[in-house]
């Protein structure tokens, strides 16, 4: 069967924004498939539930390449160059592997030192503030991410203010020319720093991609995939555990009897409750589109080919109370596990290690400095990160 009736969601404006849950778990309960305009405008399938929204995830019938989305979809290409996260397999599966060795669980844990070190600083300078008052997106959950995957992909001095600007517009601007603006900045930037690279290479990560050749065939990464592997490391790569951090602490300030559970057994608690942090309000609102080649069956909707968009609402399937029981309840003792905060399937977030240490360092150190650390805004006054990819609040004002 197809649907006629199209959901609106630019209608709801902020409320939606703000909460999206409801409106999700009421799609739920009509059936997993739907037909929504999104914020930017355009038409897509949307797909609610734990168990559809998975399936939807791994099927790959599904593509992820522009060259198969509609030429009247409304929805454009905003990174640049050839990435994982727009390829399907074979394409994919080469991207990926000659990135994955930098990413293993070993390698990330290693960064632990470093990570603790630079989150150390960015908390000394946020409780010097005479007024005891901050922002915490500003103190912390950005310039920590970025800095770690500056240091790690090697961008020796980065405009950070100007890099966040044009990294929030490409990914969370309602307006087409303003995210098409950003994208073009950030690619010039990109741009330059490989060239930088290739003349003068250092001990990181962009440079052993330009120089090391796969071990396996001598293969490497031409031009335009080293530039869509250093876009998706710099912005997918800080963006996500920006939102980690503010949501996740958001969630933990809004409870204090978890709050005071997590600081009663940090060592117990922490990993789990980086889990449930994931689970109950992922950084992630639905991942980046999927477009239908021939059509395809599902949940028993039809969604007919020629490129359509299908997004799958993470966020609801996080939510679905036949995976989670009381889902709408956030409790870090939970079994958060199975979680679809990262994806599932062939595109499972590669950074997901790396997030999980930062998040992990800087909920437990924040804790721990900041005994009285409180919302310094009522929860409804906050402004949300706008469009359907990115789910974050825009400030965080804490006080201590």
């Amino acid at each position: 069967m197809t649907r006629d009736v199209v959901v609106d969601l630019a209608a709801l404006g902020e409320d939606f924004t703000r909460d999206p849950y409801p409106l999700y778990a009421e799609l739920r309960a009509q059936g997993p498939v739907h037909r929504i305009r999104m914020p930017e405008g355009a038409d897509a399938w949307l797909v609610v539930g734990y168990e559809a929204g998975r399936a939807v995830l791994a099927d790959d019938r599904l593509s992820k390449e522009w060259r198969n989305a509609a030429p009247g979809s409304g929805v454009r290409q905003v990174s640049a160059g050839s990435t994982m996260l727009s390829s399907d397999a074979p394409a994919h599966t080469r991207l990926r592997r000659l990135v994955t060795r930098h990413f293993t669980p070993r390698r990330v844990e290693e960064l632990g030192p470093r990570v603790q070190e630079m989150t150390d600083g960015l908390v000394d300078a946020m409780l010097a503030a005479p007024e005891r008052r901050a922002d915490l997106v500003e103190a912390l959950a950005f310039p920590l991410p970025i800095t770690v995957i500056c240091e790690l992909i090697g961008v020796p001095t980065l405009d950070r203010e100007s890099f966040r600007r044009w990294s929030n517009a490409s990914l969370a601007s309602p307006l087409l020319d303003d995210r098409l603006t950003a994208a073009k900045a950030v690619t010039e930037y990109l741009t330059h720093l490989l060239a930088e690279k290739r003349t003068s290479p250092g001990d990181d990560l962009i440079s052993a991609l330009i120089h090391t050749a796969d071990e396996e065939g001598g293969d490497r990464l031409s031009q335009d995939e080293l530039l869509g592997m250093a876009w998706l490391l710099l912005v997918a790569g800080h963006e996500t555990t920006v939102n980690l951090i503010s949501n996740g602490m958001l969630a933990l300030l809004g409870h204090p009897d978890q709050l005071a559970a997590l600081r009663a057994d940090f060592d117990g608690l922490i990993d789990n409750a980086v889990e449930e942090m994931l689970r109950y309000d992922g950084p992630v609102e639905t991942p980046t589109y999927r477009f239908t080649t021939d059509p395809v069956e599902v949940a028993g909707t039809l969604i007919p080919g020629g490129g359509e968009v299908v997004l799958v609402a993470l966020a609801d399937a996080d939510r679905d109370p036949a995976r989670f029981a009381d889902p709408d309840r956030f409790d870090i003792r939970r079994d958060a596990r199975g979680h679809l905060a990262f994806g599932h399937g062939i595109h499972y977030c590669l950074g997901a290690p790396l997030a999980r240490l930062e998040a992990r360092v800087a909920v437990r150190t924040l804790l721990d400095r900041c005994p009285d650390l409180a919302l310094d805004i009522h929860p409804a006054a906050l402004r949300w990160r706008t469009g359907l990819l990115i789910r974050g609040p825009e400030r965080l004002p804490v006080r201590w």
